[in-house]
């Protein structure tokens, strides 16, 4: 399947149709401790993974509001295939900043192929003739089973031996070991396992700057000159965390409804369906997930406009981006806690969805762009004038 006999709606419809498939395979996906291969596969069939994928690699180059809708969908029939699907999705946009030379040596003898990532600058490079000698070990890299590729955080350490860079170091399956550690109380299926690098050599090519990316520059754009590769790297990845939160929090949303109106209190043999109190739970809920979506949607957008006309991004939009996007987590979060407390005894039951979106929803809570304090200090002090001083812009 090509770009050629893809659309963004026609994904979005192929997507909507795997997802009871999906949520019968929830607690399978959480007893494997990674998503099943079946999983993947019919993804890949619907063409997800190339929403965010240059034209030039059978990809759609469609926008990323697209994109998160279609994570939304996903995680709110399966919490742990909602994330790993956010975050192997999003990295064809990021590859797609690089130099060409590495789009071709991961796409160019198959389009379908999947990156997977760990950011924390735990690895060390040492300058060598036509690139870098790599090693390390991360944490967290989520779907890696299903990857051949993957980008790493590191450091470029100086003739000092003082870092004097922060970039993404893209590798080779041959070129890293996975440890299987992922052991975990939520998100369990993610397989978000540790990756061990041994003095690797990485070219020059194989790298991007952090600080390129902030500044809105990969030198990928030479051939993908799309607005949407014009984008702030920490706006896409991290509404790309936050929105399956939401997903998950609909999901929990749409099973507590369910739940509900068949739902008789032990106690007193009434309805649940007639309490008044969950009545407004479930206005309350919907209510902050339907707000948490139009804000990332419309900043977003807003962005996209701004790359559409070939504009410098506002610092003022760009913040505002990062204080949305932890206010949409706080706001799944809300949701499932309002909605879980109230669900009964029964929902407490392992196999049951609602304490599985519960777990699953705190678990992405605890990432690190997930951190709602120090986004909304970075927010404060733009808006009073101060220096900020955050990578994640």
């Amino acid at each position: 399947m090509t770009s050629t006999t893809l659309s963004a709606d026609g994904v979005l419809g192929a997507v909507a149709d795997l997802l009871p498939t999906l949520r019968e395979r929830a607690q399978e996906t959480e007893d494997l401790r990674r998503i099943p291969d079946e999983n993947i596969k019919g993804l890949q069939d619907t063409g997800f993974f190339r929403l965010l994928q240059p034209r030039r690699y059978d990809g759609l180059e469609a926008s990323p509001i697209d994109f998160y809708r279609g994570v939304r969908m996903i995680a709110s029939a399966c919490g742990s295939t909602g994330w790993v699907s956010s975050v192997l999705g999003v990295h064809p946009w990021q590859l797609g900043l690089y130099d060409d030379k590495a789009q071709q040596e991961v796409w160019g003898e198959d389009a379908s192929t999947l990156v997977s990532s760990s950011y924390a600058p735990m690895g060390r490079a040492t300058a060598v003739e036509g690139g870098f000698t790599f090693s390390g070990r991360w944490s967290f890299s989520s779907g890696c089973d299903h990857a051949q590729w993957i980008f790493l955080g590191g450091l470029i350490i100086g003739e000092e031996g003082t870092p004097v860079d922060f970039r993404t170091f893209l590798l080779p399956r041959a070129d890293y070991e996975i440890e299987d550690v992922w052991d975990t109380i939520g998100l369990r299926g993610t397989g978000s396992n540790d990756i061990i690098v041994k003095d690797a050599f990485v070219p020059e090519y194989r790298t991007l700057s952090f600080m390129d990316t902030g500044r809105c520059y990969g030198p990928g754009q030479a051939v993908n000159d799309a607005p949407l590769y014009k984008l702030p790297f920490a706006s896409v990845f991290s509404c790309s965390i936050s929105v399956p939160v939401l997903g998950m929090a609909q999901g929990a949303y749409e099973a507590y409804v369910g739940w509900t109106k068949e739902r008789v209190r032990a106690s007193t043999g009434g309805k649940a369906a007639d309490d008044s109190f969950n009545q407004i739970r479930i206005a309350d809920s919907a209510a902050q997930l339907d707000s948490a979506v139009l804000q990332i949607e419309r900043n977003i957008a807003e962005e996209l406009d701004y790359a559409e006309r070939g504009e410098r991004i506002p610092t003022s939009l760009r913040v505002r981006v990062r204080r949305d996007q932890v206010n949409a987590t706080a706001a799944g979060i809300a949701a499932v806690d309002r909605l879980f407390e109230s669900a009964g005894g029964r929902a407490l039951r392992s196999g049951t969805p609602i304490q599985r979106f519960w777990r699953d929803a705190h678990a992405g809570r605890v990432h690190a762009i997930n951190d709602p304090e120090k986004v909304r200090v970075m927010y404060g002090q733009y808006e009073l004038g101060l220096k900020i001083q955050d990578a994640w812009l």
